[in-house]
């Protein structure tokens, strides 16, 4: 994963970054997961690449999953917390190393941060994580414990895994994403209380296929952004559950819904869809614009994340490189070369001018080979000299 950290003087608390200069490397995690651990070697033999990563909501931690079934917890490197600027041009020799590692057991599917986590405070330090098959869980972040369980049932009376989450604001509630309906728990009472908010029912307007993602618009109006496979995007009124518009436009099956903000625009990305568009959710009468990146041919979840002033947008991509777009405008103000692999993970941190990437792709083998134990491991042999599946901070 690669991060690049752009600085300005921060004389206020919600700064906004410069993309005028080029980006400097502050810190990576590489060898994590080239060779990984015993037990990521056993679960993902042939090929590991990372899927994402978000800053925890005080900036302390960051979050990565990948596709050994690990989730991986780093602390902030100290180096970053000396400079008012967040950089230090010693810390670009650092491996970062996990300070926690979970196993998800299975396929990760989404995975979030409690709002109100605080480092100083143990009690707010949880995450949550929705993988193939089980039920959604709630984890300790210092201990790696799982703290809960929360579980959705289908007519046949069987756990069904959750394709997204997401926590309201006020972390009160989680949200889990399913075929045709949203799950609603309450965070204090684990187990299968929930209620249903059907997002498609026939004969009925609604958003039809999975819900492959979500999101709370940060103005605590109860308002909701989800995206599906279908291609459509919907927003909901979460008190009253009712539909409020659909919104549709995307090629491809959503994978991302992001708020500014100031919860006046919704940013939506697909997958195989080279457009990330712009809707204001106070008049929705159409895509306001479009921000172009390189995503047209991937399946691959590709994230893109807003500054915390909400002036620029950053993307990644297919062709390895970031790019920043001045929101105000539409325009592209930046474009920096992060990965030599796809960016498939971008996140700002909340107080620092630091940005998160992460990148690697699948990668099959050809199998011209009679000896499957020689090919196999001749694919581990080359993703470990030859693929750039990093975490990286850049500044």
């Amino acid at each position: 994963m690669d991060v690049n950290v752009d600085t300005e003087a921060a004389a206020s608390e919600l700064f906004q970054l410069s993309f005028g200069t080029q980006p400097t490397l502050v810190a990576q995690a590489s060898n994590e997961y080239r060779e990984g651990t015993s037990q990521a070697r056993i679960s993902c033999p042939q090929s590991n690449f990372l899927k994402g990563c978000k800053w925890s909501p005080d900036g302390a931690c960051l979050l990565t999953a990948s596709e050994d079934k690990w989730l991986r917890v780093y602390d902030l490197p100290p180096d970053c917390l000396e400079s008012q600027s967040g950089v230090q041009s010693t810390s670009a020799q650092e491996e970062l190393s996990p300070a926690l590692r979970i196993f998800g057991n299975e396929l990760i599917y989404d995975y979030a941060w409690y709002p109100g986590m605080v480092a100083s405070e143990p009690s707010t330090c949880v995450l949550a994580s929705t993988t193939r098959g089980q039920p959604l869980h709630l984890w300790d972040a210092y201990t790696g414990h799982q703290r809960a369980t929360y579980r959705a049932y289908d007519q046949v009376d069987e756990v069904e895994a959750a394709y997204s989450l997401a926590f309201t604001p006020d972390g009160a509630r989680i949200l889990a994403g399913y075929r045709k309906r949203i799950c609603i728990f309450d965070l204090a009472r684990p187990g299968r209380d929930s209620w249903n908010l059907m997002t498609y029912q026939r004969k009925q307007e609604g958003l039809p296929g999975i819900v492959s993602c979500m999101a709370c618009n940060p103005d605590r109006s109860s308002m909701v952004a989800a995206g599906a496979y279908s291609g459509t995007a919907a927003l909901y009124a979460l008190d009253s559950q009712e539909l409020l518009v659909l919104l549709q436009g995307h090629r491809g099956g959503l994978t991302q819904v992001s708020f500014s903000p100031d919860g006046n625009f919704l940013y939506t990305g697909a997958r195989r869809d080279p457009d990330i568009h712009c809707w204001d959710v106070r008049y929705t009468s159409g895509v306001v614009y479009s921000l172009q990146r390189d995503t047209s041919t991937t399946n691959q979840r590709v994230g893109f994340d807003i500054e915390p002033c909400g002036r620029h947008l950053a993307t990644g991509g297919q062709d390895g490189k970031v790019k920043a777009f001045d929101l105000t405008t539409g325009q592209l103000a930046a474009e920096y070369r992060a990965a030599a692999d796809t960016v498939n993970g971008l996140a700002c941190h909340p107080c620092l001018p630091l940005v998160a990437t992460a990148s690697g792709h699948r990668r099959l083998a050809p199998l011209d080979s009679d000896d499957d134990d020689e090919m196999q491991s001749n694919v581990s042999v080359q993703k470990i000299q030859g693929k750039i599946q990093r975490l990286a901070l850049i500044a």
